[in-house]
């Protein structure tokens, strides 16, 4: 629309020419018709455009008419000119809350947060009075310091009820963690509105109290997806994703349909469980549901495949991403670490490189995981170099612990330390584990020790702190240090994480303990692992006793390596599936040497191809052979 245009539509049915002279707001064409620029101001769908018809309004004389100014005004802020917005609420002479509330509102929404509390000021030395809007606009620029002022003035101008300043106060505080004022606030509300029942389960989740987040979840009368989102999530984000995928499963006969962000929580939810079935069947009801596949399903896609241990679907999510992010590249490159391709995971480097994109922390974080998981030393430390050097960013401490366990890994155990010792910031409980970690495996008992002590002293030990100084003393054959240590961990009232490890057959997931007889086929798993025990030792197998850190006989050892919870789940699985099938399990730690040794023999033995995923990564034994290169 020219400006010809839009200031012949604001002549027309006027009659005659206009004059262009400016004239004071009292001496403005009484019969031009201000409503027909409102109109066109509202129609107005790009910042040239309504530029080209501000300049009309200007011409005409239209320019100090309030509703017109106040469109103007909204307007420009609808289309991202907060510049514009801002110079007219300046030029406004004796701006009213209306005018004054839009520019707040705009700002907050926006996320300028700082300058929209900047309005609100100006706003009260100007002497308006904010409503029940500003009030509401304001707060959700708010922090709980400021929050509470705003809360205070709420109070004292008698706008605390009001429902949008009630809401907009338990969002703040939600959103400040303050749980208790937050729900005073909710349970004073005459009316549990939709907007207040969301703020308030989302809080809740935030602070992973997910049974109080559920109940009021249930009690609510109607739910939109936000909240259904919401709660999905919450259990997502605090490890609870068996809850999230039957609540999913909930939503799906409920009126309200999935969007974007239901699939994302619930993809994430499935990765953390393992199930590929269950990723496929909601891949499908992607496709078919008309989810738009953009990058950030694409992601999470790829996420849940690489997780599930499908790295063949991941890749062919990724090759079908049209218009690929870093994010997209970051996690297909995690995925390839994940599963041991380091050398095609390095090429998808160069490949993010070579389309224009600018690597991130994440991006560095895949590459040195790659180098840690296959050894690959002068890599990684080129790697690390160049992050600062090359692409301007400063190391994180998930930089400095795949450092540390690179360096851990290939027996660099006192060039570990120095790095440790001279990072920018303080070093956390993963990193002295794994540097910890790194002495038991290469036998450092002096370092380990060091390490430990200090650790114990200043309050900074964990299970795994205790467990792996036991083990680097039981290695040694240090059997009083060891009775020593496990005292002072039971002492300090410490519990070492069991291992188990699960298997899913037939849609049903199945788990596993050590010496585990609890299962009803328990018989019939004995006698497959005295089955394959028979054949692993004609294949040469000799299990590792060194590795059980118990005073025992040489017997006994050997007994408790046979029932390790991995061992049961492969013989569940073998004994549950036809020949052929592949055997998917994964276990809570990481995988033991012994185990994994056998587990390589057992697939040659038996033909089958086995997945393990362990805490750290996935194994695919094929052959005799680990894709691991038994460097992990």
């Amino acid at each position: 629309m020219s400006s010809a245009t839009i200031t012949s539509a604001l002549s027309a049915g006027v009659g005659g020419s206009i004059s262009h002279t400016r004239e004071p707001p009292s001496a403005v064409h009484p019969i031009l018709p201000a409503d027909h620029a409102v109109a066109l101001i509202d129609r107005c769908s790009s910042a040239r455009h309504l530029l080209e018809l501000h300049g009309a309004v200007l011409r005409v004389g239209l320019h100090h008419h309030p509703i017109v100014d106040f469109k103007l005004q909204r307007t420009y802020s609808a289309l991202g000119r907060l510049d514009r917005s801002l110079t007219l609420l300046r030029l406004t002479p004796n701006p009213n809350v209306f005018f004054w509330t839009a520019a707040v509102h705009a700002h907050a929404l926006h996320g300028l947060h700082h300058e929209a509390l900047l309005l609100f000021s100006d706003m009260l030395s100007a002497s308006v009075e904010p409503n029940a809007f500003t009030f509401s606009s304001a707060l959700k620029a708010c922090a709980l310091g400021p929050g509470r002022a705003l809360h205070a003035h709420s109070l004292k101008l008698l706008l605390h009820s009001d429902p949008y300043v009630a809401t907009a106060l338990l969002d703040m505080y939600a959103r400040g963690g303050e749980v208790v004022s937050a729900r005073r606030l909710f349970d004073a509300m005459p009316e549990k509105r939709l907007v207040s029942s969301t703020a308030m389960i989302t809080c809740y989740a935030k602070m992973g109290d997910l049974d109080n987040a559920r109940q009021l979840f249930d009690e609510m009368d109607e739910r939109d997806c936000v909240c259904w989102n919401i709660m999905i999530d919450g259990y997502t984000q605090h490890g609870r994703p068996n809850e999230a995928l039957l609540l999913f499963r909930r939503m799906l006969s409920s009126p309200t349909k999935p969007n974007e962000v239901t699939v994302i929580s619930v993809l994430s939810a499935i990765a953390q469980q393992g199930s590929v079935g269950s990723g496929r069947w909601v891949h499908s009801y992607i496709e078919n549901n008309r989810i738009e596949f953009n990058a950030r399903v694409g992601t999470a896609l790829i996420d849940m495949y690489c997780k599930c241990g499908s790295l063949e679907d991941a890749c062919k999510v990724f090759d079908s991403i049209k218009n690929k992010d870093v994010v997209a590249w970051n996690s297909m490159i995690g995925g390839y670490a994940m599963h041991g391709h380091s050398h095609k995971a390095l090429e998808l480097f160069s490949g993010l490189r070579a389309e224009g994109l600018q690597p991130t922390d994440i991006t560095f974080i895949g590459v040195l995981n790659v180098c840690s998981h296959s050894g690959l030393i002068e890599e990684g430390r080129e790697f690390f170099r160049s992050m600062e050097k090359d692409y301007g960013i400063e190391p994180k401490i998930e930089h400095y612990g795949c450092m540390v366990d690179l360096l851990g890994r290939a027996g660099l155990v006192d060039e570990a330390y120095e790095l440790v010792q001279g990072m920018k910031i303080p070093p956390d409980a993963v990193i002295w584990g794994s540097l910890l970690a790194a002495c038991r495996l290469h036998g450092n008992m002096a370092l380990g020790e060091k390490i430990a002590n200090f650790l114990v002293r200043n309050g900074l030990a964990n299970s795994g702190t205790y467990v792996l100084l036991s083990n680097i003393y039981a290695a040694a054959g240090n059997w009083e240090a060891v009775a020593q240590a496990r005292a002072l961990m039971k002492e300090n009232k410490v519990q070492k994480e069991p291992g188990c490890t699960s298997i899913e057959v037939a849609s049903k997931a199945y788990e596993f303990v050590v010496g585990d007889m609890s299962h009803p086929k328990s018989e019939e798993i004995y006698s497959m692992l005295e089955e394959l025990d028979g054949l692993l030792r004609a294949h040469g197998y000799v299990p590792q006793t060194e590795l059980v850190l118990h005073d025992l006989e040489e017997a006994e050892k050997e007994r408790a390596l046979g029932v390790h919870s991995e061992k049961l789940a492969i013989a569940f699985g073998l004994i549950s599936t036809q020949p052929g099938t592949t055997i998917k399990i994964a276990k809570n730690l990481r995988v033991c040497v012994d185990c994994h040794t056998a587990t390589k023999l057992i697939s040659k033995i038996t033909g089958r191809k086995i997945v393990v995923r362990d805490r750290n990564r996935f194994h695919h034994f094929v052959d005799g052979w680990c894709s691991c290169g038994d460097y992990w």
